[in-house]
């Protein structure tokens, strides 16, 4: 478990110094040191801004936000590529402009050195490399922020693969995201425009997130739930997982050595049927979105590989993406009345399967539908991208303050990266004509018998449970009513406004009435010649009508600042 604290004591922030100086000329650096003046980060660790010279700050105008917000995370190491990653897949977090520039973050991570990979490995599996394996080899054959891979040998001479946990990741994760969450919820109390975003909310899902992408097991486990749904298929393959060697911070599974998918000569050379290859890859993928609802949520080349006979093999499951029965139903409804450019059936969907806090104006919002549907859909289907569609709905539905679930915006992404990859192999592709028997076999599941029967009890459940508990409630609400003890609160909105607009006239027309007698009574007090006298004028008098004079003057500038005279 990660242990994650808000930094509320000023120890605690020190601690954390010399990482959180770094942060900050890193921020410096980019542009942002206006968003670190709002955050008045000095009364904090003032020492820390005293080190950092604003004036080495590279000039980065030609740059937009989103490019420097990529570049900085980049810049400040694993965790927050790590949360740049994650925010990328976010539509519901971040803006849109800022989604499409934080796909582009990579791991660019040197691998790190080969004694500590072996003490990790004798500390969580008990026993030195050297003995656990026939053969282990040094140089790492991939490297990225959270570990780095090992081609190793078993005793009975199965070929593995051996995934190592970064030492002390998982502390260097600690301290950022208790950096991190201290900066959000200075952002959320300071910064206006930032706090709508609800950055302290951010934090937290990054932080669980990232808990389950450093503990392995829950990636061997993600695996061996994706082999059992393709237990009788012969055209994918899912690498063995070996528990007896896998950890927390380790993870053996079979080595696979296979062509990856985007090395189209290599392809070519081995014989290997690219369009059977397309057709084979996209069905698989296909099937987990659609049949399953439990998907590889990160089909890029790197993790595809094509084994002899066409065969395609997933790796690297430490993303996947889960979508339950009714959302793939919603999606596929949207998918099938875009196709069909059923403008008021795509609104009427597409307001289904988001979240908003305000309906938008139906008329308006289906014109702007329609305009989109113009944009994209009236040409041949294979000549339409999934990218660019994918990209603009999500411009329509930020327009309109509609806000697209991370489970769906991920299943869109994953069926944009299969197009890509399939169109590399074969660029007369369809994804739409592919779609097709999913979509259609969706549809039809809803009128399955055993479907429908199921549904049907349920409802039955559900009104019964219904009436029980409606009942309750009414026997509950007539004792109260007979005990006089029902209590019923009312709040009227625009009554509340009108009292306030009220209590404020009242209050200004004591304090003019308070200034009139004020002065009225400095005036008979000064014609008196109340003692005691100041050049002949009674200092009383005088006293009393400044302190008048004042009382008027703040009410005419908390009028005028009000915009009303």
């Amino acid at each position: 478990m990660l242990s994650i604290r808000k930094i509320g004591v000023i120890g605690r922030t020190y601690r954390h110094l010399t990482r959180y100086r770094q942060i900050l000329a890193v921020f410096f650096r980019y542009g942002f040191g206006d968003l670190v003046d709002l955050l008045k980060i000095d009364q904090y660790i003032e020492i820390g801004l005293q080190m950092i010279s604003r004036n080495r700050r590279e000039r980065l105008e030609k740059l937009s936000r989103p490019e420097r917000v990529r570049l900085a995370l980049e810049e400040l190491g694993p965790t927050y590529v790590k949360l740049g990653q994650v925010l990328s897949t976010r539509p519901d977090l971040i803006p849109v402009d800022f989604i499409t520039e934080l796909a582009k973050l990579q791991d660019k991570v040197p691998p790190f050195d080969t004694e500590e990979v072996k003490r990790i490995v004798a500390d969580e599996l008990g026993a030195a490399p050297d003995e656990l394996f026939r053969v282990f080899d040094d140089t790492p054959i991939a490297s990225a922020s959270i570990g780095q891979v090992h081609k190793a040998t078993l005793a009975d001479g199965e070929q593995v693969a051996v995934k190592v946990q970064r030492p002390g990741i998982k502390r260097i994760i600690e301290v950022d995201l208790e950096i991190m969450l201290h900066l959000a919820t200075l952002m959320e109390n300071h910064v206006e425009e930032i706090a709508f975003f609800r950055p302290v909310k951010i934090v937290e899902e990054f932080a669980k997130t990232l808990e389950r992408e450093i503990d392995y097991t829950f990636e061997a486990t993600n695996m061996e739930r994706m082999a059992n749904q393709f237990l009788r298929e012969n055209a994918v393959y899912i690498p063995k997982v070996y528990r007896d060697f896998t950890t927390g911070r380790v993870l053996t599974a079979e080595f696979i050595d296979g062509i990856k998918i985007s090395a189209i000569d290599k392809l070519d050379a081995a014989g290997l049927d690219r369009r059977k290859i397309t057709h084979r890859g996209t069905t698989i993928l296909l099937r987990q979105i659609f049949d399953f609802g439990f998907f590889h949520g990160d089909p890029h080349p790197g993790n595809l590989f094509v084994l002899p006979g066409e065969v395609i093999c997933l790796l690297d499951f430490g993303m996947v993406g889960t979508v339950a029965r009714q959302t793939r139903e919603d999606f596929v409804d949207l998918v099938d009345a875009v196709v069909h450019r059923r403008e008021t059936r795509t609104a009427q969907v597409l307001l289904k399967i988001t979240q908003w806090d305000e309906r938008p104006p139906m008329r308006a919002f289906e014109r702007a539908v329609a305009d989109f549907m113009g944009q994209h859909l009236y040409r041949p289907l294979k000549e339409i991208q999934v990218g660019p569609l994918l990209q603009n709905l999500l411009e329509l539905s930020a327009d309109h303050r509609l806000v697209i679930p991370p489970d769906i915006f991920l299943m869109m992404k994953t069926l944009t990266a299969v197009e890509g990859v399939a169109r590399a192999l074969d660029p007369d592709f369809d994804i739409f004509k592919a779609s097709a028997p999913f979509i259609e076999r969706v549809k039809l599941s809803r009128y399955q018998p055993g479907r429908l029967t199921g549904d049907a009890m349920q409802l039955g459940a559900d009104l019964i449970e219904f009436t029980q508990q409606f009942s309750g409630d009414i026997l509950d609400i007539t004792r109260l009513i007979r005990k006089n003890r029902l209590t019923v609160h009312v709040e009227l909105e625009s009554l509340r406004t009108m009292l306030e607009t009220h209590d404020q006239i009242s209050n200004r027309l004591s304090f003019a009435i308070i200034i009139a007698g004020l002065m009225i009574g400095s005036s008979i007090i000064v014609v008196s010649n109340v003692p005691p006298l100041f050049y002949g004028i009674s200092l009383l008098g005088i006293v009393v009508f400044i302190t008048g004079a004042v009382m008027g003057l703040w009410l005419l500038v908390a009028i005028i600042r009000k915009g009303r005279l």
